[in-house]
């Protein structure tokens, strides 16, 4: 087992992850009955896809031995209607400040964009990805 999600109650869930503890909460957002006092589920996917993308990045560059010290992604969920759903995840990735060459950089955005969880959004959910 992953993880145990527990419904709290006014729409709100926690979710643990068993094998260390952690927990998150998630909470309905405003525009769907909710509070958005927390991430919606949908919310966790779409910064799912950002923290996968780094965390590949980072197994490509731990691989490689390639420093990667500076990584940050802004995620912008945009949902579509009939039935519900996550249309559309647009991501601003900054990479700033590894210093690397042209090459490394292209290697290490293919590697970025190859992860599971874009691999397993693929033809469901329309993915940007904008370079800074």
């Amino acid at each position: 087992m992953t993880s145990k999600v527990t419904y709290l109650g006014n729409l709100r869930t926690s979710c643990e992850h068993l094998s260390s503890g952690n927990k998150i909460l998630t909470d309905a957002p405003l525009d769907n009955f909710g509070k958005g006092e927390a991430f919606s589920p949908t919310d966790l996917v779409a910064t799912s896809l950002a923290s996968c993308m780094l965390t590949i990045i980072g197994i490509y560059c731990q691989n490689h031995e390639i420093p990667f010290t500076n990584g940050e992604v802004s995620v912008q969920k945009i949902m579509g209607s009939g039935p519900r759903r996550i249309d559309k995840i647009v991501l601003h990735i900054d990479l700033k400040g590894n210093n690397w060459d042209e090459k490394t950089l292209e290697k290490a955005i293919a590697a970025g964009k190859a992860c599971p969880v874009a691999k397993t959004l693929d033809g469901n959910v329309e993915m940007e990805f904008n370079f800074i």
